[in-house]
C-alpha cells in the first residue's frame, strides 16, 4: 500500500441493529448495521469505530464527509484505497 493514499466508501447505515455488521450492497452503497441510535451523533461514532477497527486505522483516520444525518454517507478513509477497504469489509 503507497504511503498516503486514501479511499472514499459510500456507505448505507441502518441504525438501531443488534449489532455492529456489513451486510453487503445497497445499490452502489455499502450497507453497515450499526449497534447504536440515529441520536446525538451516537450512529456516526459507531460507524467510525467499526470501520476504523475493521481497517486497522486510527478514528482520526476516518471523516464522514456528506450525508452527517442521512442514512447515506459519503466516509473518506486515510491510508487504505477503496478497493482494499471495500475487500476487508465484505470479507472479514
Amino acid at each position: 500500500m503507497k504511503a498516503g493514499a486514501s479511499g472514499v466508501l459510500i456507505v448505507h447505515v441502518v441504525p438501531r441493529a443488534t449489532r455492529t455488521e456489513v451486510v453487503g450492497m445497497h445499490g452502489d452503497a455499502l450497507r453497515v448495521r450499526v449497534a447504536a441510535p440515529p441520536v446525538d451523533g451516537a450512529a456516526n461514532e459507531e460507524l467510525v469505530r467499526f470501520l476504523a477497527e475493521r481497517l486497522g486505522v486510527p478514528r482520526s483516520a476516518i471523516a464522514i464527509a456528506a450525508g452527517d444525518t442521512s442514512r447515506r454517507k459519503r466516509v473518506l478513509i486515510e491510508g487504505v484505497e477503496t478497493a482494499h477497504a471495500l475487500r476487508l469489509l465484505e470479507n472479514p
